[in-house]
């Protein structure tokens, strides 16, 4: 039998062979100063691309005074449960609350963490009778909520980026698969596709709806905050708030926060 941790040690893979090279540089660079646009890396000022605070509301002293406001009045642990049992606080159903009417949508529901978040929708959504279509470029975190979903005995089906002649061929067999098994289809695209910057094409995806019978779900992290007229997203953007039927934002990327 061989021990995890020798194999570990002893066989490298293409991410360890990435992790040495890169290391400190392309990967895990130590950056200094305040956070925003410029900072300092190895001594250097340099232009940082990557930082998440789209809307600068990371160095705007309002929120920083109500950080600091809020932890000093509440504690950083607060409050320190599960939600179901004992973590449920009035500040939880208002934020939600204005969350909804702020999206349009009947509810809101606040989660800790966005990979985690889209893991449990699919993962609640969907039975093992219900398919899947989903766009090639989707998200890692909806891909590990799929493969929790086929790993359950469920179907999905994949189409290239915003190919929606691919797109519509899919959903002729995912409707199939689901009239044969008495359940339904799960569309799942993005908003603002996170490594390439292009938007889903939603019009197309809902113009679909004329002949298929499927849910959509969008992964807006990207467009939240920085899409359509007043942020409400890439939905907003394309005039098709009623047409989503999930829409899933995070506060990790134009909020300046997480969950």
């Amino acid at each position: 039998m061989t021990d995890i941790f020798d194999r570990l040690k002893s066989v490298s893979g293409p991410l360890e062979q990435y992790r040495q090279k890169a290391d400190g540089y392309f990967a895990f660079p130590e950056l200094e100063g305040e956070i925003g646009p410029r900072m300092r890396f190895m001594g250097r000022e340099m232009i940082t691309w990557s930082l998440n605070n789209y809307l600068g509301l990371a160095n705007h002293p309002e929120v920083r005074k109500a950080d600091a406001e809020a932890a000093a009045q509440w504690g950083m642990a607060y409050p320190m449960g599960a939600r179901m049992m004992s973590g449920q606080t009035r500040y939880h159903r208002e934020l939600e609350e204005k969350l909804a009417r702020f999206e349009k949508k009947e509810a809101a529901y606040l989660l800790n963490y966005g990979y985690q978040g889209m893991v449990s929708i699919i993962d609640s959504l969907v039975s093992r009778n219900d398919v899947i279509v989903y766009d090639s470029e989707s998200h890692a975190c909806i891909m590990d909520g799929i493969f929790l979903h086929k790993a359950k005995g469920g179907k999905s089906f994949v189409f290239p980026h915003n190919d929606m002649e691919r797109c519509e061929k899919m959903l002729g067999f995912a409707t199939k698969k689901a009239e044969e098994n008495g359940g339904g289809v799960l569309v799942i695209t993005e908003g603002v596709f996170g490594m390439s910057g292009d938007l889903g094409n939603l019009p197309g995806i809902v113009k679909l709806r004329e002949k298929y019978s499927f849910r959509l779900m969008i992964d807006d992290a990207h467009g939240f905050g920085t899409m359509g007229d007043t942020g409400a997203g890439a939905s907003e953007h394309f005039g098709l708030m009623d047409e989503v039927d999930i829409y899933f934002g995070t506060f990790a990327k134009s909020m300046a926060g997480i969950g």
